[in-house]
Order: C-alpha cells, then structure tokens, then sequence
C-alpha cells in the first residue's frame, strides 16, 4: 500500500468509531470536503497524500469526528469530546510541521512532504508527539527572552497551527495564513 496507508489504517481502526458509523457520512459531503481541502492545502504549500483511497478514509473520520465532538478532530487519535483539551490534535493538528519536517508525514498521513506527493518516498511510521494527558498545556518558557520588553501594549497572539503571530486586542477570527479559526489561537506574550 502506498503513501503509509497500512499502519495509518489500523490506528484508524483502533475503535475510534464506536458511537458514529463511517459509512454514515454521504458521499457528496465527502467529497466536498476532500476538495477543500486539497484547496486549502495547495494555497498553505502543503500536500495531501498521494492515495486518494486512504485520504477519502481519513476525511471521512474527520467529518465522523465532527458529527461525535462538534469538531475535526484527528481520526487516528481519541478525542476527548472537549475542544478544549483537544484543540492540538484538531485538524490540522499541532503536530503536523514537525512530523512533516522529520518524518515526511503528519502522524495519520495525511499530510504529506512533497517527495511522497511525487511518488519519490513513502511515509512511515510517525511517533506520537502528544504529550501525556498530565503534561498538556504546561508551559516550558519561565523567563522573558532577553531584549523583549515584559509588558507591550497589545498581546502577541500565536496561531497553534501554523505559527502566524499578532499584536491586537483579541487573536482574529480566521488566520490570513493556514485558515484556522480563532479557538487556535494562544496567547504567545502580554
């Protein structure tokens, strides 16, 4: 199988999909969001997997998860059913330039590196990123970085996905970069 399929295909069939059937999700609402998100990726500089087959299945388990949670949620992990505590696995998850970057594919294959795109590599095996559910949301920074002032007049706000900073009173509605919308933002600096 190419593109990673086999072993992205087993997470998927962990029994993630207990309460939402996937044949449940009507062929033209997958398909629409197949396109969109081919869309959407090509204008950010990203690829979809090759196996247009495999990215159909993780499509459908991210419109399966959004009928179970009210959000797409990444189908080879189990969500939580709480935005909150899954805003970094929604899709896309935090994860994904990382794994890109090292392994050439975000953790379910989905998004992929230009050289599976082109048939020239396959994806493998990626590693899970997420830290333990006690380790979430604590913060590593401890001190200011040396020549940033401690107080500025608007906070620096962070896109979770894509790294888009902004200096305004509330983080935008929708990022002018990946099109996340506002929940993925963080406050990077006050």
């Amino acid at each position: 199988m190419s593109g990673g399929r086999s072993w992205a295909s087993a997470r998927m069939k962990s029994g993630v999909y207990s309460e939402v059937d996937m044949n449940e999700v009507p062929g033209a609402t997958l398909l629409e969001r197949v396109v969109s998100l081919e869309k959407d990726a090509g204008e950010g500089g990203y690829f979809l997997n090759p196996d247009t087959a495999f990215v159909k299945d993780l499509v459908r388990g991210l419109i399966v998860n959004e009928m179970r949670f009210g959000y797409p949620s990444c189908p080879c992990r189990l969500g939580t059913g709480k935005k909150a505590d899954d805003l970094d696995i929604i899709c896309p998850c935090d994860y994904r330039d990382p794994d890109i970057d090292q392994y050439g594919a975000c953790y379910c294959a989905l998004y992929v590196s230009p050289s599976i795109h082109r048939g020239e590599a396959h994806a493998g095996p990626v590693p899970e990123r997420r830290p333990p559910r006690s380790q979430r949301g604590l913060k590593t920074r401890e001190h200011p970085s040396p020549g940033i002032p401690e107080t500025l007049p608007y906070p620096i706000w962070r896109c979770r996905v894509c790294g888009y900073l902004c200096a305004r009173g509330e983080p935008p509605q929708l990022c002018p970069i990946c099109k996340a919308g506002k929940d993925r933002f963080e406050k990077f600096m006050e």
